[in-house]
């Protein structure tokens, strides 16, 4: 595998002062790499931005220089006994389980393995018992996607006896005998691996599929089993009568064992149904490197977005983190909330259109060099499929994200900047530092552990162009925050789409399931569309009784290309000057370096059957008048008919709106994913800048923004 020369990631994305952030790096070089500490302005390396900007911060954090170690990672998944087990035998030792191949002629993959005794599936498709009394090949190749039973078993009388039968096809059955020596009394201690082998101290040959019962026999009794339906939210699987199973690598659970019959579809009621693990040789959520330095927050420390910036041997990296106010403690009237779940699910996203071409652009512009399409052994995102072509459903960031850093470009053969998430969320940044707006910065993190709490006090709280990933914890937060008074503004699109779940023993690991609907990229099979994390129902929010209209008025409704329009202003009621003020034109936004466009890319707009009764003003509407874009699955019913029974030219389009609610609380969405790339258009003097100006100063007052 091709590894880059230097590169890290750190143990938390946010910290507030006194807590202590440690970094991780692995450095090919035999010099020592430099780690200097920058506070992050603009991510956008479009040099009609002014490129980067950072600050250096030398009086928080001495740049320091660290000895360079290359660390390793390894990927897939497997289980293994947390102890020995020790095995007695005077008559006969075997091995079983039930297996489901999903991605077979590639390489030797074990099932299970014990000591030296294994049950293998050859890259030629051949089940295969080996053990050092002897081995040997079924004739018959297995097929993928089906459920096999296999038993493996040494008599120590002398015979090897391997049969494997279809569990859905018991007539498809095979039996093989192979006469060895007689064996001598066995007795040893070893653990179990199930997935995957030991070979010269390494966990190798991991196999790609489900398993489940895997068992141990002695002298025809059982010793050792386990059902993987127990357990269910945990890394560990209780044994009966033997050690647990401890999982790594996060292998997908709450899927569909052999005995599935379509009978439930959540695995709470019947678990029996799911007691199955699926497997992947890519399986990889932390890397486990050990920390090379570490960074105590100070107290006087603004909240912020920083780098870690770290350099040897003519190769770079930057570590962004996010640094919040000490809790309970407000600095500005302004939070910015920091999707860092949606980060987290989208990191290594290896984008199907990738060409080597976009390096020309990343090259002149100094843009960030590598990219999850040529690095896929670093992990893929959720947006990607393991190599067995099931969906990736679990995402953490605990290992390097490509995309998770400044001047990083998604779309690297557009006419604009060509960002997405991180990189195009320091539009706002870099405006608010033009502006001279004071702000804070809270992420999902703090909103889920602290709830409401986290942004309580705050004039304003908005969301940076694409909060697209949530849990319950955090749509509560933000739902109580708008209903006790606050200012919530939405400035981006397909925003609050998702469910998401969190693992309770290692919070960074998040879950999704794409259940039922909406744009996807790939789909959760029929009977796994309950989380393994939290038991709850997944999918979209929308499915689940809350679609994003409830909290900010407007949902997603249409999904193009990269490219942007302007909006129309539509409200004319006086009551709703005080948006427009010192903006003289109709039109907004006919401009900007995300799509060219402040409508664009992905478009929300108001729908009365999903909003709840808010009294919705829209402001200025964007139309797809070229229609460049497409309705949500969800929005469709047939080729001829949608769900708001209008026209298509009708609802594929942006709205951007305003209301208030009981209580004192008022929303602002823009309805668009690239409004804030139209920020910094003309150094920050445009139409799309002034109207946001308005729109804060409701809350702030125009004497605090300069």
């Amino acid at each position: 595998m091709e590894r880059v020369p230097l590169v890290g990631y750190s143990d938390k994305l946010s910290v507030r002062p006194g807590e202590k952030i440690e970094f991780k790096v692995s450095s090919k070089s035999d010099f020592d790499f430099t780690a200097e500490l920058y506070r992050s302005i603009n991510a956008d390396p479009n040099p009609s931005t002014g490129g980067l900007i950072e600050k250096k911060c030398d009086h928080f954090f001495k740049p320091i220089k660290v000895l360079s170690r290359e660390q390793d990672f390894y990927p897939g998944s497997y289980a293994k006994t947390v102890r020995p087990i020790r095995i007695i035998s005077n008559h006969s030792i075997s091995l079983s389980c039930r297996f489901f191949p999903t991605l077979l002629l590639k390489a030797e993959q074990c099932l299970i393995s014990l000591a030296d005794i294994s049950l293998s599936i050859t890259k030629k498709g051949f089940l295969k018992f080996e053990s050092q009394w002897g081995s040997l090949e079924l004739p018959n190749v297995l097929l993928e996607r089906n459920w096999y039973e296999v038993i493996a078993t040494v008599s120590l009388s002398g015979v090897i006896t391997v049969s494997c039968r279809g569990v859905k096809a018991p007539e498809k059955k095979f039996k093989v005998e192979k006469k060895i020596p007689p064996v001598n009394p066995i007795n040893f201690e070893a653990s179990l691996t199930v997935a995957a082998k030991t070979v010269k101290q390494r966990i190798k040959q991991h196999f790609n599929g489900k398993v489940e019962a895997p068992t141990i026999s002695v002298d025809s009794l059982v010793v050792a089993s386990w059902n993987f339906s127990k357990g269910m939210r945990n890394v560990k699987i209780p044994g009966e009568s033997c050690p647990e199973l401890e999982l790594f690598n996060y292998p997908t659970r709450a899927v569909k064992s052999s005995i599935w019959d379509g009978s439930e579809m959540n695995w709470n009621h019947r678990p029996e149904h799911y007691s199955a693990i699926h497997f992947h040789e890519d399986d990889i959520y932390d890397f486990g490197w050990e920390t090379d330095l570490s960074f105590q927050i100070p107290e006087k420390m603004d909240s912020g977005i920083y780098l870690m910036r770290i350099e040897c041997d003519g190769n770079k990296d930057a570590i962004p983190f996010f640094v919040c106010p000490s809790r309970g403690k407000r600095n500005a009237d302004l939070c910015i909330l920091i999707s860092t779940f949606t980060y987290t699910v989208y990191g290594n996203h290896a984008r199907p259109d990738y060409s080597e071409s976009w390096q020309e652009r990343i090259k002149e512009w100094g843009a960030y060099p590598y990219n999850a399409a040529e690095y896929k052994e670093y992990g893929l995102s959720t947006y990607n499929f393991h190599s067995d072509g099931s969906g990736i459903c679990y995402g953490s960031f605990k290992r390097p994200l490509f995309n998770l850093r400044p001047g990083y470009i998604t779309f690297g053969d557009s006419n604009c900047s060509g960002l997405r998430h991180f990189p195009a969320d320091s539009h706002l940044i870099s405006w608010l530092h033009a502006k001279e707006i004071p702000y804070d910065i809270v992420t999902d993190n703090e909103l889920h552990n602290e709830g409401v709490a986290a942004i309580q006090g705050y004039p304003i709280v908005t969301t940076g162009t694409h909060p697209e990933y949530h849990t319950v914890e955090t749509l509560d937060a933000l739902l109580e925050y708008r209903n006790s008074g606050g200012f919530l503004s939405y400035l981006g699109g397909n925003g609050f789409y998702w469910k998401i779940a969190r693992q309770d023993q290692d919070p960074d690991i998040l879950e999704i399931r794409r259940a039922e609907d909406g744009i996807r990229a790939w789909a959760s099979e029929p009977g796994e569309y309950y989380n393994s994390f939290d038991g709850k129902y997944g999918g979209l929010w929308r499915r689940n009784g809350r679609p994003p209209q409830q909290l900010v008025g407007v949902g997603f409704t249409a999904q193009g290309t990269f490219i942007g329009m302007p909006y129309k202003r539509s409200s004319y009621d006086p009551a709703m000057d005080w948006v427009f003020e010192s903006i003289e034109t109709k039109i907004l936004g006919d401009f900007g370096f995300s799509g060219n466009g402040a409508a664009g890319f992905e478009l929300d707009r108001v729908d009365p059957f999903l909003d709840e009764g808010h009294d919705i003003e829209i402001l200025a509407q964007s139309y797809d008048t070229e229609r460049d874009f497409m309705l949500v699955p969800e929005e469709q019913l047939t080729h001829l008919t949608n769900i708001s029974g209008h026209s298509e030219d009708y609802i594929r389009r942006a709205d951007m709106i305003y209301f208030e609610v009981e209580g004192g609380g008022s929303v602002f969405s823009t309805g668009s994913i690239t409004f804030c790339g139209s920020l910094p258009w003309n150094n920050f003097d445009n139409n799309i800048s002034k109207l946001l100006l308005n729109i804060f100063a409701k809350r702030l007052g125009p004497f605090k923004i300069k």
